[in-house]
């Protein structure tokens, strides 16, 4: 029976093509057998190791061609022999559970890695692999200019998720970046459904303020608005009130409210981004219909639910017509949806920035805060608080190498 070796061959250099093909020729010609390869490439330069098995007889003649060839290409090579049992531990460590930790920030500093880094270490995790998500950086970076994204892949036996998370969460407040841990799964990498809330999350403004200002009505409203976020009102009974103080107002005004809406930073990118890779978009608001499905047309959203208000005579009645759509009835939406679609929970992603969004945000496989207030920071699992709508695209783990931009940007 003849005796095999394991070796290592660590090879780094100036990258240009075909060295790995070479090199891979060579373990070719003596038949060897590979058992693990990875490759990185950093600012020109490459990284590359091949983990293979061949005979002890022939593992001499292996390792003076690849010296020789590597020597012709340019770059060094090292190999370090692997025993038997150091091989099997590696391959045992292939069903811990892995995860993902995204970083989204305007500019990624070394105190950000590090500090990622020795928190997931101290909770038991080890990285596997980290890549950048977004484009080459420019020297000449501007205050609201493209964002920078690492994702680290981690293993390991989680020692506390809830203080692995809660420890990421305060150095992203602490380092103006936004950070994002999921599990790996098959289902993160093919989600279907993303639901958006759309007052303060799609676009940048409370729509029931602007319509109560066009109608003079606008300290009252803020007044009950209040009241409910003080625990004195629910939600459909402040929703009523707020409602009946609007009526009167001629619908053109909702047209201009709804032609001038301020768009949410980073939302047109990510809406034609979304429709290009499949996703199904869903708008479910406690807001308005009209203004839904306002938004419905500009960016090709699939489906809109939303309060719909009561229209006689071209004016507003101050009745509002259905129920209301609250926090619970957005986490039903979103079951329907899914079902309708054909897609598992896991599978979707709910963006909101309220309390009555923390059920869809909980039932989502993905609830993201967005600029939330601080109770629903508490209560989400992932938020976005420093950068853009598009910053979702990065918590998708899409990389803007694998978005076709002319594509993107030839969409409606």
């Amino acid at each position: 029976m003849e005796r095999h070796k394991i070796i290592l061959a660590t090879i780094q250099g100036e990258d240009k093509p075909g060295v790995t093909a070479t090199l891979a020729a060579v373990l070719a010609e003596y038949d060897a057998y590979i058992l693990d390869i990875g490759q990185a490439d950093i600012h020109n330069n490459l990284n590359l190791g091949i983990l293979f098995q061949t005979t002890e007889e022939r593992s001499g003649d292996i390792l003076k061609e690849l010296l020789f060839s590597s020597y012709e290409l340019g770059v060094k090579i090292r190999f370090r022999p692997i025993t038997d049992e150091a091989y099997t531990r590696w391959v045992s460590l292939q069903g811990k559970n892995r995860y993902i930790i995204t970083i989204v920030a305007r500019k990624i500093t070394a105190q950000m890695i590090a500090s990622v880094a020795r928190i997931s270490a101290e909770q038991g995790l080890n990285i596997d692999d980290i890549k950048r998500l977004t484009g080459r950086i420019s020297l000449r970076q501007e205050e609201n200019g493209p964002l920078a994204s690492v994702e680290f892949s981690m293993r390991g036996t989680l020692e506390d998720t809830a203080i692995l998370q809660r420890s990421l969460m305060d150095l992203a407040s602490k380092y103006s970046m936004d950070i994002s841990f999921q599990r790996e799964s098959m289902y993160r990498r093919t989600r279907r459904l993303i639901c958006f809330d759309m007052d303060s999350t799609l676009i940048q403004t409370e729509v029931i303020d602007e319509l109560a200002d066009r109608a003079g009505v606008g300290e009252q409203v803020r007044e009950i608005t209040e009241r409910a976020m003080r625990g004195e009102l629910d939600f459909t009974e402040s929703f009523r009130q707020r409602v009946a103080l609007l009526k009167g107002l001629d619908i053109s005004v909702m047209q201009d409210i709804a032609e001038s809406l301020p768009m949410t930073e980073g939302v047109e990118r990510l809406m034609k981004t979304l429709k290009v890779v499949g996703f199904k978009i869903a708008i479910l608001s406690g807001g308005f219909t009209f203004f839904g499905n306002y938004l419905k047309s500009k960016f090709g959203v699939d489906y809109v639910y939303a309060n719909e208000l009561e229209i006689v005579d071209g004016k507003l009645t101050g009745r509002y017509l259905g129920d209301v759509v609250d926090g619970k009835r957005k986490a039903e939406l979103l079951r329907l949806l899914a079902q309708v679609e054909g897609v598992d929970l896991l599978q979707t992603v709910a963006v909101g920035d309220g309390a009555n969004d923390l059920p869809m945000l909980s039932t989502a496989g993905l609830g993201i805060a967005f600029h939330a207030k601080p109770k629903v920071k508490e209560n989400a699992k992932q938020h976005i608080s420093n950068v853009g709508l598009d910053g979702i695209l990065y918590f998708l783990g899409y990389k803007d190498s694998f978005l076709d931009e002319e594509a993107i940007n030839r969409s409606k």
